[in-house]
């Protein structure tokens, strides 16, 4: 770390200590800061945490990358149009993406430091005492305190793996080459954008899951998604139990069981996209009477406080909401309740979510099925992209947008989008949501023609009407 930040003298006292210098603790420490509060902020490792390092933003730029690539070559779904584009330089991919990771560090981590006067920055590792935290020979004594130490990629129980070489998503995007062929293992939002990713960049990719791809989604969307996948070239296998792993100088070699049979996939590589584990070792939870679930993650109250008094915890460390904007949200309630009082309650009943994958997927609210089980009375509507005036536009009808309604009141109570610009219109659906608005009220809005968005009042229309009968802009 430069001398950017103040060093602290040992048993300095603050009014709060924020272990994680990821996005939950420069949230965390910066609202405490604008509230006039002393922060100790300690960091362990590179500053910045999983987002900008080695999360969000590098995957998202290589997506874009790969994107590039799909739509040249997808040029010829309008006639008389015909496009190629493929990887010239894997290594150059890699060093731009190094390059805006480190920018971005630079100017929304590291820069911002000296312009708060009430952050101290401590690089070590932390662990929770009496009063405090301990790191190295300092003690910071706080009387509050919020852990924000993220997640690392976790790997399942497959035998045979811990002899293997997998790549994990960190690694992945740090390849000197490309790999000609990859078993991606996990179907979630990181396995599936991962995945596309490196077929459009020229990799063959076999998937393997063991539910269905992308199974937080609606069955409709996940199925949907699937054929585009298949039409790309990535082969699927869901529904699959691990039998086992094992690598030789030809390759990676994992055995599933599907349908009752041994199914062997071979490839080059093999990446582990199963989930996260809570950084959590070192911490003293146990000692400290800090309740952790059966993952490891910290469990927190509405007010984001863990078992022990004057601690809370924020981010993925707690297994709540693996989104870094949630992970951000999260932390400021728990800043502002350490310092406040607790009046403050975590919601993210109309959290919008986005996989960046192609066609892209987003949502906000409950499905059909949570829906249900909450015991609404549900209705439903479907609007296949090939009723969207945009789509149609743009020869590219991949995709539908499926809105869940209350049937007694007509009140919206989620939905989903995929469409290959969805991720920009999920907000309006959650705006909606917000403000209780039922789908007659969202069919009767007024919505900008020839956009992806206007989808969300053709499928509210669609609750009551024939879509198909409608005139263009007649809604």
């Amino acid at each position: 770390m430069s001398d950017c930040c103040a060093t602290p003298r040992k048993d300095e006292a603050y009014d709060l200590a924020v272990i994680g210098a990821g996005s939950a603790g420069f949230s965390a420490a910066i609202t405490a800061a604008e509230q006039g509060a002393r922060v100790a902020l300690i960091g362990h490792g590179m500053i910045g945490g999983t987002c900008v390092n080695v999360g969000c933003v590098p995957s998202k730029t290589m997506i874009r990358a790969a994107e590039a690539i799909y739509g040249a070559r997808a040029a010829d779904r309008f006639d008389g149009i015909a496009g190629e584009a493929r990887v010239v330089d894997w290594r150059r991919v890699i060093a731009a993406k190094d390059d805006l990771v480190a920018s971005l560090r630079e100017k929304k981590y590291i820069e911002l430091l000296p312009q708060y006067e009430g952050i101290a920055y401590i690089e070590g590792e932390a662990r929770l005492a009496e009063d405090g935290v301990a790191t190295g020979e300092r003690f910071i004594r706080a009387p509050k305190i919020v852990i924000a130490t993220g997640a690392r990629p976790m790997a399942p129980p497959i035998p045979g793996l811990e002899k293997v070489r997998y790549l994990t998503s960190t690694p992945l995007l740090e390849l000197d080459a490309l790999p000609k062929s990859l078993v991606v293992v996990g179907g979630g939002f990181i396995g599936a954008e991962l995945a596309q990713m490196m077929a459009r960049m020229g990799v063959a990719v076999t998937m393997v899951c063991r539910s269905r791809l992308l199974p937080q989604a609606e069955p409709e969307v996940s199925d949907a998604l699937m054929d585009a996948f298949r039409r790309e070239g990535i082969r699927l296998h869901c529904g699959v139990a691990y039998d086992a792993c094992r690598e030789d100088a030809a390759g990676v070699t994992l055995h599933v069981r599907e349908d009752g049979s041994l199914v062997e996939l071979r490839a080059e590589r093999l990446l582990i996209a199963t989930g996260r584990a809570p950084n959590v070792e070192g911490l003293g939870l146990a000692e400290a009477g800090v309740a952790q679930d059966e993952r490891g993650a910290i469990v927190v109250d509405a007010h984001m406080r863990t078992s022990r008094p004057g601690v809370y915890a924020a981010g993925d460390v707690t297994n709540r909401d693996q989104f870094v904007y949630m992970a951000a949200y999260g932390a400021k309630v728990a800043a502002k309740n350490a310092l406040n009082g607790d009046a403050l309650a975590y919601d993210n009943a109309t959290m919008p979510w986005v996989v960046f994958t192609d066609p892209q997927v987003a949502g906000v609210g409950l499905t059909e099925a949570q829906a249900a089980a909450a015991g609404h009375e549900v209705k439903v509507s479907v609007l296949p992209l090939d009723q969207l005036p945009r789509a149609l536009a743009a020869r590219d009808t991949r995709g539908l947008i499926k809105l869940v309604a209350d049937a007694r009141s007509g009140r919206l109570l989620g939905g989903q989008i995929l469409a290959p610009e969805g991720a920009d219109s999920i907000q309006t659906l959650a705006l909606a949501l917000k403000q209780g608005m039922t789908a007659q009220m969202l069919g009767e809005m007024i919505f900008p023609y020839l956009t992806t968005v206007e989808g969300l009042k053709l499928a509210a229309q669609g609750f009551d009407r024939d879509i198909a009968k409608l005139s263009c802009c007649a809604g």
